[in-house]
């Protein structure tokens, strides 16, 4: 399984955010300039990630987004959800019936949603502010 490029900027721009005081507001020029997301991608992105109610925003002057809760309380599964949709490791899995040939026969479709949730755990399991902060030389700092 790998992100796409839209799911890691989202990571990396809703990161830059965590990082600002509780309430400080950056404009989404702020953030593609400290984080090297193109700005039309950050716009994008927030857009989407205010959409999923993991930003808020306010327009205007003394405007811009902010995080939506603490960091402590947004997972990386929230951002990768707000991004790329529910986690689900087939197209068989996500609940719609996708065409497949194997269908009739398949033992482990019925399991998939059991993959689907571990992963999606996994993901949970990983606050914000964790990946706010310098990652130890083992993975990812506590």
């Amino acid at each position: 399984m790998r992100l796409s490029h839209l799911a890691d900027y989202a990571v990396v721009l809703m990161t830059a955010a965590a990082r600002r005081e509780p309430g400080g507001r950056l404009s989404a020029t702020e953030l593609a300039a400290e984080t090297g997301v193109p700005l039309p991608t950050a716009q994008k992105l927030m857009s989407q990630l205010s959409g999923a109610g993991l930003m808020t925003s306010v327009r205007g002057a003394g405007g811009g987004f902010s995080l939506a809760r603490p960091a402590a309380d947004i997972s990386l599964a929230d951002i990768v959800e707000a991004v790329e949709g529910p986690i689900v490791l087939t197209l068989c899995s996500d609940g719609k019936n996708q065409d497949c040939a194997l269908d009739a026969h398949c033992r482990i479709k019925p399991h998939m949603g059991v993959v689907g949730n571990a992963v999606r755990g996994a993901l949970n399991a990983v606050p914000l502010t964790s990946l706010c902060s310098p990652a130890s030389a083992g993975g990812l700092a506590q």
